[in-house]
């Protein structure tokens, strides 16, 4: 019996360990950008487009999977990866692209953060300036160890959405049918919507913070198991937490009939005529925690992959001096973000918010052949390269967001050539 305690407080302290990149780069899923989404999806659709979270989710535990693996097994960023392997040109053209999503996910953070603290009356020129200098402050002078345990206490935040929905009262027979039985539509919004969703669960940026996050930290390919473990439980976490958003909006802001909602903030106060004061407090709280989360994760995220790909020092452990690249951008995405919500009026932020979401969905199969290309690669993978079923999954979601996009652009641009 004590033999078997110690071996489970051995793998314990050793999951303890190597916890981390897979959760926290899993919950920063559901940041400002994804709150909304997912609450335009409820407000707009009701629960029809739950069904979409289960092969939403497969698809991302696979993806996160390989490059978590890619990080394990060649120690080196997937940036990295793409410049090595395929030149520095190509790699440019692809951190460009990027580059761009993520300054308007950045922009994104920072609305929320203002859209979340107007609930309870704080204007955006206090909130955003206050939490850009944190958020800038907490990285800058943090430790990996010390930025990443901040993390991780930052996602069990997320608990405030599941009571959220609980205080809605949402027909929950309703739901589960919602998330079992698909309901497909031609519609451009529907699609819209759709590749929205995808997009903000299986964000691009999300592939090269997770590779390099596993990097940093060091993980050790004996571990690696446990490591799978981590980003297994961050992948259904984040989409756990996705189900109770839109099933929290449906229940509410679709079920009366005032399904158009200009922010997460606005879903939030949606929620307290038939859900309370408090499921409103939830909702917002929740959401000024996941701006600030993410708003530190995705410039980060950016600062490395672009750091990586033009092959120079980058590094949360790394002092300003040793990495001022990669601070240096770090550092201007947060003013660029943080500038234009204090400066752009909140109307003209909304379509940034949503957009933002989709162009992830849009870029997405891009990085995914990339990333597919190199973890089949024997002399990079070895014995670690992607089994069958790996392949078709990731292969099938390329695919699928490369015709989702060509049906969605027929069909808002070309209207009446689909079935509806």
């Amino acid at each position: 019996m004590n033999k078997r305690f110690r071996h489970f407080r051995t793998q314990l302290l050793v999951f303890l360990a190597v916890v981390g990149p897979g959760i926290i780069t899993a919950n920063v899923d559901n940041d400002a950008g994804g709150i909304y989404t997912y609450s335009v999806a409820g407000a707009s659709f009701g629960y029809s487009l739950l069904w979409t979270l289960i092969p939403v989710t497969v698809a991302l535990i696979v993806v996160q999977e390989i490059v978590a693996r890619m990080g394990v097994v060649t120690g080196k960023g997937l940036a990295d990866l793409i410049r090595e392997e395929y030149g520095f040109r190509t790699t440019f053209f692809v951190m460009v692209m990027l580059l761009a999503a993520d300054l308007g996910n950045t922009i994104t953070e920072f609305a929320g953060l203002a859209s979340g603290m107007s609930v309870v009356g704080v204007s955006r020129y206090i909130a955003v300036p206050l939490g850009a200098v944190l958020v800038w402050v907490l990285v800058v002078r943090g430790t990996y160890r010390s930025v990443e345990r901040i993390f991780l206490v930052a996602c069990l935040f997320y608990i405030a959405y599941p009571l959220s929905c609980f205080l809605a009262h949402p027909r929950w027979l309703d739901a589960l049918k919602g998330a079992a039985v698909p309901h497909v539509h031609f519609d451009s919004n529907y699609l819209y919507m759709l590749i929205g969703l995808v997009g903000t669960t299986i964000a691009p940026w999300m592939q090269f913070y997770l590779q390099s996050a596993v990097v940093e930290k060091g993980v050790k390919l004996k571990d690696y198991r446990l490591s799978r473990w981590d980003v297994i439980v961050g992948c259904i976490m984040t989409d756990v937490v996705a189900f109770f958003i839109i099933v929290a909006c449906a229940a509410t802001i679709y079920a009366t009939g005032h399904r158009e909602i200009k922010d997460a903030g606005d879903a939030a106060l949606a929620l307290r005529p038939l859900a309370g004061r408090a499921a409103t407090y939830l909702f917002a709280f929740g959401l000024c925690n996941a701006s600030l989360f993410s708003a530190c994760i995705l410039p980060l995220a950016t600062a490395y992959y672009v750091c990586e790909g033009l092959g120079v020092e980058s590094g949360v452990d790394k002092r300003l001096h040793e990495a001022p690249a990669f601070y240096t951008l770090y550092t201007t995405l947060i003013v660029i973000g943080a500038l234009v919500v204090i400066f752009l009026s909140p109307e003209k932020q909304v379509p940034i918010a949503l957009l933002s979401q989709v162009i992830n969905g849009i870029l997405l199969p891009f990085v995914l052949i990339f990333m597919l290309r190199l973890v089949n690669r024997e002399d990079l993978m070895g014995e670690y390269r992607n089994n069958r079923t790996f392949n078709i999954i990731a292969w099938a979601t390329c695919v699928t967001m490369i015709l989702l996009t060509l049906v969605w652009f027929v069909s808002a641009f070309f209207p009446g050539r689909l079935p509806t």
